[in-house]
C-alpha cells in the first residue's frame, strides 16, 4: 500500500488531483486508514496509468470515467489503441516541428497548414472511444434495433446513404448555408430516431469519423461525390458550433 503523498511523489500527480479522482469517482483508493488517509494498491495504481494515459490522448476526465468503469472495459486492447493514438500524436507533433523549422530556415514563402491538421487522430480517438465499452448511445442502438428485421435494417441504412447523396448535391456550396444546416439537422435527426439520441458533442464525433480517411470516408464519398464527407463534416462543425 502506499500513501497519497507516495503516489502523488512517484507519479507526478498533485495530492489536490488525486483527492478530486477520488471526490468525483474516476479513482478511488484501496482503503482508507482510521485517520481517513488514503492508501492505494498495486489495482489502483494501474488504473491511475490508465487515467493517465488518456489524459496524456486529451480525453476529458468524464469519458475517461465512462471508459474504464465499464463492464466492457478491455484493459489490452484499450492499451492497443492508446499506443496507436500515440504514434499518430508523435506523427503529428514532427510534422509542426519540420513546420517550424521550415519557417525559421526559409521564413514564410509558402502558407501551408497541413501540419495542423487533426482529422486522422480525431477519427481514430472516436472509433476507439466507442470500441472501450457500451456507452449510453451504444446500449439505446442495441435496444431499438433489437428485434428489428434485416429489411427494416436495410431500409434505414438506405435512408442515411439518402441524406448523404443529398450533402453531395450541394458540397459545393457554403457549409454554413441554411441548405447545408438544414441537412445537418435532418442527419441529427434521423440517427435519434433510427439509432440513438444523436447530442452534438456524438454528432460531433461523427463528423470527425466521416473525413478521417478509411471506409467512412471512402463510402460517403461514393454516394455524394469526392468531397462529400469534408463538406459533411464541414457542416457539422459549424452547427455544433
Amino acid at each position: 500500500m502506499m500513501t497519497v503523498n507516495e503516489v502523488s511523489r512517484l507519479t507526478g500527480v498533485s495530492i489536490r488531483t488525486l483527492q478530486y479522482y477520488d471526490k468525483i469517482g474516476l479513482l478511488h483508493p484501496a482503503k482508507y486508514t482510521e485517520a481517513g488517509y488514503r492508501l492505494y494498491d498495486d489495482a489502483a495504481l494501474e488504473t491511475l496509468q490508465q487515467i493517465l494515459l488518456f489524459r496524456e490522448l486529451e480525453f476529458p476526465l468524464k469519458d475517461i470515467k465512462e471508459i474504464i468503469s465499464s463492464p466492457d472495459f478491455d484493459r489490452g486492447k484499450a492499451l492497443e489503441q492508446q499506443i496507436e493514438l500515440l504514434k499518430l500524436k508523435k506523427e503529428h507533433i514532427e510534422n509542426l516541428i519540420d513546420l517550424a523549422k521550415g519557417i525559421k530556415l526559409l521564413g514564410v514563402k509558402k502558407l501551408n497548414f497541413d501540419a495542423f491538421d487533426t482529422k486522422k487522430m480525431d477519427a481514430y480517438a472516436a472509433q476507439a472511444k466507442a470500441s472501450w465499452g457500451k456507452t449510453p448511445a451504444y446500449k439505446e442502438f442495441e435496444e431499438k434495433s433489437k428485434g428489428r428485421k434485416k429489411e427494416e435494417d436495410q431500409k434505414i441504412y438506405q435512408g442515411m446513404i439518402d441524406i448523404f447523396e443529398e450533402f453531395g448535391q450541394i458540397r459545393n456550396m457554403d457549409p454554413a448555408s441554411g441548405e447545408a444546416q438544414g441537412l445537418v439537422k435532418k442527419l441529427q435527426n434521423y440517427i435519434t430516431e433510427y439509432m440513438y439520441t444523436c447530442t452534438k458533442e456524438i454528432l460531433s464525433s461523427l463528423g470527425k469519423m466521416y473525413a478521417g480517411g478509411g471506409d467512412f470516408t471512402k463510402n460517403i464519398d461514393s454516394y455524394g461525390g469526392e468531397g462529400t464527407a469534408e463538406f459533411t463534416h464541414q457542416a457539422i462543425e459549424i452547427y455544433c458550433r
